[in-house]
C-alpha cells in the first residue's frame, strides 16, 4: 500500500488495523465455514458409525442364532435315515407269527423302545394325527372316508406316522381323512 503524506511533511504508514481487520473478517468468514463442514462431517462419520455398529450387531445375532440352529438340527439328517428303520420294526412287531420265544420279542421290543428313546433325546417326536383336525402342514393325505360320525376333514386312519424334529417336520403323516357323505 501506498503511504501518506500529512501537513507537515511526514510519511504516514496506512492503519495497520484496518487491513488487519479485513483480512480477520475473511479468516473468520472461511474458518467458520471449514468449522461448519468439519462439524458436518464428523457428524456423518459418527452416524456412518453407529449404523455401522448396528449392522454389525444385527450380522453377530444371525451368526448365533445359525450356529444354534446348526446345533439344534444336527441330526436331522440321521433322524431321517432312521425313521424307516423304525417303522419296519413297528411292521414286524405288528406281525410277529405265533409261537416265536416271549422274552426275544421281549428284548427286540425293548431295543426299538430304546432306539425310540434316542431319537426323542435328540427332539423327534412323533406327530400326533388319528382323531385330529387335518393340517396341510403335518399330514400327507392319500385318501379319504365317508363319515358322518368325525367332523369333515378330522383324520379317520393313520397309515404311517410323521415325525417332527423340535419345530421342523422331518416327514408329514401319510393319512386318511374324514368326508361327509354324498
Amino acid at each position: 500500500m501506498p503511504t501518506k503524506r500529512s501537513e507537515h511533511g511526514q510519511t504516514e504508514e496506512p492503519n495497520p488495523e484496518s487491513r488487519d481487520s479485513g483480512r480477520t473478517a475473511e479468516a473468520t468468514a472461511s474458518s467458520e465455514a471449514r468449522a461448519q463442514e468439519l462439524a458436518s462431517q464428523l457428524e456423518e462419520a459418527n452416524s456412518r458409525y453407529l449404523r455401522l455398529a448396528a449392522d454389525f450387531e444385527n450380522f453377530k445375532k444371525r451368526a448365533r442364532q445359525e450356529q444354534l440352529d446348526t446345533i439344534r438340527y444336527a441330526a436331522v439328517g440321521l433322524a431321517e435315515r432312521l425313521l424307516p428303520v423304525l417303522d419296519d420294526a413297528h411292521r414286524a412287531l405288528e406281525h410277529v407269527s405265533e409261537g416265536v420265544e416271549e422274552s426275544w420279542l421281549k428284548g427286540l421290543q425293548l431295543t426299538f423302545r430304546k432306539l425310540e428313546e434316542i431319537l426323542a433325546s435328540v427332539g423327534v417326536e412323533r406327530i400326533k394325527a388319528l382323531g385330529s383336525a387335518f393340517d396341510p402342514n403335518l399330514h400327507e393325505a392319500i385318501g379319504s372316508d365317508e363319515s358322518e360320525e368325525h367332523a369333515e376333514d378330522t383324520v379317520t386312519a393313520e397309515l404311517r406316522p410323521g415325525y417332527r424334529m423340535h419345530d421342523r417336520v422331518l416327514r408329514p403323516a401319510l393319512v386318511r381323512v374324514s368326508r361327509r357323505p354324498a
